[in-house]
């Protein structure tokens, strides 16, 4: 409860899910999150951000869109190799 950097705030006039889209991208972007890497669960990132697994869902479509992340049936999400582009 002491965490001061929360990623999500649903006050702020941003859908949430553009919120948790914004927040993955970011850590692509800081190399937190390496090309080729696999993207935490949706029921595991959706507690982690105390959000629901609908809004992950959405939010990871969004990145898919962005060409940020590649989903494969049964395998899991990953980070693409064009990722800083």
């Amino acid at each position: 409860m002491g965490d001061d950097q929360r990623p999500v705030d649903p006050s702020r006039p941003v859908y949430v899910w553009r919120q948790v889209a914004d927040h993955i991208a970011g850590r692509i972007a800081s190399g937190e999150l390496q090309p080729g890497a696999r993207l935490e669960g949706e029921r595991e990132l959706a507690e982690s951000l105390g959000v629901a697994v609908g809004t992950v869902r959405r939010a990871v479509e969004d990145l898919r869109e962005r060409g940020l992340v590649v989903t494969l049936p049964a395998k899991g999400t990953y980070i693409t190799e064009r990722a800083d582009s």
